[in-house]
């Protein structure tokens, strides 16, 4: 019993890991896009119009590097995050049939209520917040350090508009910089900028300033959204590709097939319907969290503001809007990316899924 567990649990950490990397490359563009306009100052003008202007100053100034900009640590966080999800998962499935033992005593097949399933992913989910923390601490810093390096949101005029200037009105702007330590000021890169920083420098410096507590910063927020969110991405994806395999079971007499045996396009679109249903259900405290983790890059000088205390803040000055910043990027993001990771993992159940047996 104890080796048949340990190989399930080595099946579901091996499936997941590899699903959730492959899922990541995908969408961190997208996730960066959400990051910056969840992170935008409360105190001060947006400095983005929407995802699709974010999209287009993050490419305009630093590339296609800049859209990959913290993708280390999502990658060995997606491996972590999806390893632990489907594992806890699977455990608490285990907790819920100890409880409430299944009656097979007709030969059927066993199948969790959506109650069940809801309850076992808001498990998973909890669970898996912990192991989330300090990887999205990190990746949101990483994602916003050159927006703080650059003074994207500080609100200072800069040399930019200078040279949309015309051509008298250019000449005694130029003239001004060389008799004004103000404008030189601005124009010049401060020298004392400091240089960004990788995961590793990172999680130094918050363990140095913070101590270990320092990089759950904003748990409470995570523990919301992955809770509420597990419950139902596993809720939603159970319940369409079940419809799918009932379906494929009638249509073929087949009452042995699995959800592995359902075309690429049925699981994609019941992992799609995961991914979206995962993000609309608490997103608020998603964006709450993500202002608390990237508050000292983008405004270090404020003070440091509770889960509670950051969501009145921008609910007070951006109302709904603010709270829902970037859920549309990350829906169109993780409904793709959802549809990856169960095509994915439940094609590796059904192809190699006998080598753990």
């Amino acid at each position: 019993m104890a080796e048949e567990q340990g190989q399930t649990a080595l099946r579901e950490v091996t499936f997941g890991s590899m699903a959730g990397m492959v899922a990541k490359l995908f969408e961190h563009p997208f996730d960066l896009v959400k990051v910056r306009l969840q992170s935008q100052p409360t105190d001060r003008p947006a400095t983005f119009a929407g995802p699709l202007d974010c999209f287009k100053q993050t490419y305009g100034k630093e590339g296609w590097r800049g859209l990959y900009r913290g993708i280390s640590a999502p990658i060995v966080g997606a491996a972590m995050e999806n390893a632990t999800l489907f594992l806890v998962y699977e455990k608490c499935q285990r907790a819920i049939l100890y409880f409430s033992p299944f009656d097979n005593s007709l030969g059927k097949k066993q199948e969790f209520s959506t109650p069940q399933l809801a309850l076992a992913g808001a498990g998973a989910g909890a669970v898996t917040s912990f192991v989330l923390t300090p990887v999205e601490l990190v990746k949101c810093r990483m994602q916003v350090q050159m927006l703080a390096r650059e003074g994207a949101f500080a609100g200072l005029p800069t040399a930019e508009p200078i040279a949309n200037l015309g051509t008298g009105a250019m000449t005694t702007a130029k003239r001004s910089l060389h008799t004004s330590p103000v404008l030189r000021q601005l124009h010049t890169p401060s020298p004392t900028l400091p240089p960004l920083q990788g995961p590793f420098e990172i999680i130094t410096t918050t363990l140095r300033s913070q101590g270990i507590r320092g990089l759950w910063l904003g748990q409470l927020g995570t523990l919301f959204r992955e809770t509420g969110g597990g419950s139902a991405w596993f809720t939603a994806y159970e319940v369409v590709s079940r419809s799918f395999l009932a379906r494929a079971q009638a249509q073929t007499g087949d009452t042995t097939l699995t959800k592995s045996d359902l075309k690429t396009w049925q699981l994609m679109l019941s992992g799609a319907a995961a991914g979206v249903s995962y993000n609309v259900i608490l997103f608020p405290a998603d964006s709450i969290k993500s202002a608390i983790q990237t508050q000292a890059e983008l405004d270090p000088h404020a003070p440091r503001l509770s889960f509670a205390g950051m969501g009145k803040k921008i609910w007070s000055t951006r109302g709904i809007k603010g709270l829902y910043a970037g859920c549309g990027v990350t829906c169109l993001r993780s409904g793709p990316s959802s549809a990856m990771i169960f095509a994915l993992y439940e094609t590796l159940q059904g192809k190699f899924g006998y080598l753990f047996d």
